[in-house]
């Protein structure tokens, strides 16, 4: 289970290849604002998204502080596990971008001195590619379900905590964009058309399916406030 009250700290190990999530937020910047490739947008994206989920999670915990009617009591409980489920799912994936453009970078680093270490090297691009455009995709599919979480939260959770539930939408729309843009990018170099055509058309259903939940979330939010106000 994740403890929320622990730092995060960013540790590389042998290659700068992988990376450890353990101690402060202060770490992970220092690392982000260095000039290396890695962690970069792919790994800002799932940390984005999941401090959206945790906006998510804590909007559900104040809501469920207040005395509610049990029906409303189980939605915001079931909400708050989903909500920690993609939390852990994101916060996953800030590794696991870091590894997959590792894997990408080894297969470009292979020797290709002969024709058959150039086929080879050139099958093991294309396999790593895969990898490392499906790591996206899963963030953005990850970020697209904390938006739908988030306007759950923004709904029917703590009144108080909706402008956390707002943020949560903006954080998550943002990440979500962000993982795309690494899947048309990784796509842009794959030979498979078949695999590309059809992580193309998920990513587009995800991406198109939020178009202006961002807005109408922040707008909810500002009318529940408004109208809760003295």
């Amino acid at each position: 289970m994740l403890q929320y009250g622990t730092s995060l700290r960013i540790v590389f190990l042998e290659g700068g290849s992988r990376m450890i999530i353990e101690g402060s937020l202060t770490s992970f910047l220092d690392t982000l604002a260095n000039p290396t490739a890695t962690p970069g947008g792919g790994s800002t994206a799932a940390a984005m998204g999941a401090m959206a989920a945790a906006l998510v999670c804590m909007v559900c915990s104040l809501t469920l502080d207040k005395k509610r009617p049990p029906e409303l009591e189980n939605e915001i409980g079931e909400l708050l596990l989903q909500a920690q489920a993609a939390l852990q799912r994101l916060t996953s994936m800030i590794d696991g971008d870091v590894k997959a453009y590792g894997a990408v970078m080894s297969a470009y680093a292979l020797p290709r001195g002969s024709e058959a270490e150039r086929t080879q090297r050139s099958e093991a691009i294309q396999r790593a590619l895969a990898a490392a455009t499906l790591a996206p995709l899963e963030c953005a599919r990850a970020c697209g379900e904390v938006m739908d979480l988030s306007r759950i939260a923004a709904e029917k959770g703590n009144v108080n905590a909706a402008g956390e539930a707002a943020l949560a939408t903006l954080a998550a729309h943002a990440a979500l964009r962000g993982a795309a843009l690494n899947v048309y990018i990784n796509t842009g170099s794959m030979r498979d058309r078949s695999f590309v055509d059809g992580t193309l058309a998920e990513l587009n259903d995800i991406v198109r399916g939020r178009d202006g939940l961002d807005a109408s979330v922040v707008e909810l939010v500002r009318s529940r406030v408004t109208n809760s106000s003295p």
